[in-house]
């Protein structure tokens, strides 16, 4: 059973590692991303937007761990879920994760090159496909994020492993933030940029972390624990 303490423990850390990670990735990448002139900005912020991409890896690594530490506890509530789970947020979303890094950073070397022959308008048609790209794994993260997050919170809730309140608040808060995805799709919003985008997504947030905070401090109720190994 300690060994379930330290898991609770580890994921609590990681949910807030990845946040802090994403904080970061936002505050050196979002100046570049809203910029009219990519060739100045980028050009200028070299080191800015390998930061801000360095950030984003991380991120995507820190939050890969979250359902490999919780794979032990999960598979004995439901394994094909558990398996599930796994793969959509352990596996699909790192890789779009590593997509959006290789997008930033070959924004550095485009631009250097670009920067030498004084075609600043090609690299600026360049960069303004590389963000489009970037915004498209945008929406497939948001999508494989949320499928994933459905299949924690239902085990979660089934299994009762934290309070249902929380399993329930994760539940309702997905939702909003699986609708930027498609408002993203039909033109409606930019789901890598809109403030609209962190009204949507500051309630999966907020629950993530009062669930990370839960986990440190409390840890998995190990009633319920005892009661899917039995």
């Amino acid at each position: 059973m300690n060994t379930y303490r330290k898991n609770a423990t580890i994921v609590g850390i990681l949910y807030i590692l990845g946040t802090v990670f994403g904080i970061l990735s936002a505050i050196f990448t979002q100046p570049v991303a809203n910029a009219q002139d990519y060739s100045a900005v980028v050009t200028s912020n070299e080191n800015r937007v390998i930061i801000g991409a360095f950030f984003i890896l991380m991120m995507g690594l820190v939050l890969a761990m979250v359902p490999v530490v919780l794979f032990p506890i999960l598979k004995k509530v439901n394994e094909v879920l558990a398996l599930g789970y796994v793969v959509f947020r352990g596996a699909l979303e790192t890789v779009t994760y590593l997509g959006t890094t290789a997008c930033w950073l070959l924004l550095v070397p485009f631009a250097q090159g670009y920067a030498e022959t004084s075609n600043a308008s090609a690299f600026q048609n360049l960069a303004a496909s590389l963000q489009q790209v970037g915004g498209g794994i945008d929406i497939i993260r948001i999508i494989v994020f949320g499928l994933g997050a459905l299949m924690l919170y239902s085990m979660l809730y089934t299994s009762n492993l934290v309070p249902r309140w929380i399993s329930v608040w994760g539940f309702i808060a997905i939702l909003p933030d699986l609708a930027t995805a498609f408002l993203d799709v039909f033109g409606l919003m930019d789901a890598s940029m809109s403030g609209g985008t962190f009204f949507l997504s500051f309630p999966i947030f907020l629950q993530e972390m009062v669930m990370a905070v839960w986990l440190i401090i409390k840890g998995f109720n190990l009633s319920a624990i005892n009661s899917e190994a039995a």
